[in-house]
């Protein structure tokens, strides 16, 4: 299964925003639904940073909410792919004032 731009999840997207919320939530829960049973087992995280809140995304969610600092990592793809399109407006200008940080990975993704 595949969570990132799951097919299904953006039908659900398209009914609710023609306004069908009946549909978006049938939709929904079939991808909810099918979420359950894939990854009872499994690790559904993509997050590759060394944490201990790794695959608990309840508590993370509520510790990046308490300190409002950064969003979780996961996250942060959704986010740069939007960030990105408004940095098309400066040519992505903006690249070259950002430094990343240094993050320490989960064994499996260090070099």
């Amino acid at each position: 299964m595949i969570i990132e731009g799951n097919e299904k999840e953006k039908q659900a997207m398209e009914a609710f925003h023609r306004g069908d919320r009946k549909e978006g939530l049938r939709l929904q829960e079939e991808f909810a639904s099918a979420f359950r049973e894939e990854y009872r087992e499994k690790d559904h995280c993509p997050c590759k940073k060394a944490c201990r809140y790794h695959g608990n995304c309840k508590e993370c969610v509520a510790i990046h909410r308490a300190h409002q600092e950064h969003v979780p990592n996961c996250m942060r793809p959704v986010i740069n792919q939007k960030l990105k399109l408004l940095s098309e407006l400066t040519e992505h200008t903006l690249a070259n004032e950002i430094e990343p940080p240094k993050e320490i990975l989960r064994k499996e993704f260090q070099k």
